[in-house]
């Protein structure tokens, strides 16, 4: 039976130490939590093989909660002084069925490649197979602390790697006015990729109130290399206790490739549930 949500071990890269003694000691962040993302996006494979036409087809959004196979998340911080390492790992593996819809088919029309866009009527039954990781890895320094707020900038490396398969079964085989096939009624197809992408931003938080146990979480990062643009933004509201933080935040993690990719706008967005303990 597949799994309605997944709990993963992992730091947020919005964690930040609070104000912390003139020691150099190193301090350590780890927070298990619940993430509930929709995925948003498309995939343009290459040319199915024995055809002239490259399928994209759209993939969202869904709750993907009904479709996961398996997920991990894993996330830790360090920090000594004003300096901070952080590591984020995402692993998950989903299966869509029956929702995924072919939405056009690229191909050489007239001596050019021009997109055929495809009614939604044409397909009758599909499936995406996606297994995709990422995993980021930051250094980073303090340039403001104080007993509530913590400003940080950092810079390091995002991977991504993605691995699609589709099945389709459509009302018709799809022709360019010409009578050439571009893709037949039914057929498979799979494809991968790995995109890595220099990332900067700025992440911290800062209190609310006098009380000092209620505080904003915040993250951003951008960068570019192998794809187009990548950007993760992260913000919410943090409860202080004793042991640690409970936190409550949103999380928007964003890919694009040029044409020629397989991913096209690819995004992962919802609400984040952790306890973050501090050791």
């Amino acid at each position: 039976m597949k799994p309605c949500v997944w709990i993963g071990i992992c730091v947020l890269a919005v964690s930040a130490a609070r104000a912390e003694d003139s020691s150099n000691a190193w301090q350590f962040q780890l927070t298990p939590y619940l993430w509930l993302p929709t995925i948003d996006g498309a995939l343009n494979y290459v040319p199915a093989p024995g055809t002239g036409g490259s399928p994209d087809f759209e993939v969202g959004p869904t709750d993907w909660l009904n479709v996961l196979n398996f997920g991990l998340l894993l996330n830790g911080n360090a920090r000594k002084g004003r300096f901070s390492i952080s590591a984020d790992v995402v692993y998950l593996s989903m299966t869509k069925n029956g929702k995924t819809r072919l939405v056009s088919v690229e191909g050489n029309i007239a001596g050019s490649e021009m997109p055929i866009p495809v009614d939604a009527d044409i397909t009758l039954n599909s499936r995406t197979d996606l297994d995709g990781l990422t995993w980021m890895l930051t250094t980073g320094y303090t340039l403001q602390r104080t007993e509530t707020s913590l400003f940080d900038v950092f810079a390091g490396v995002r991977y991504f790697g993605l691995d699609a398969a589709t099945s389709w079964e459509l009302a018709a085989a799809i022709t360019t006015p010409g009578g050439t096939e571009l893709l037949p009624a039914q057929g498979d197809i799979v494809n991968d990729i790995k995109i890595w992408d220099g990332i900067v931003g700025v992440r911290g938080h800062f209190g609310l109130g006098a009380s000092k146990k209620w505080s904003v979480p915040y993250s951003f990062d951008v960068g570019a290399g192998s794809s187009d643009l990548t950007w993760n933004a992260v913000a919410g509201l943090a409860r202080s206790f004793g042991w640690g933080d409970l936190m409550f935040v949103y999380r928007h993690l964003e890919y694009d490739q040029d044409s020629d990719g397989l991913v096209q706008e690819f995004s992962f967005s919802g609400p984040a549930l952790g306890v973050r303990f501090r050791f």
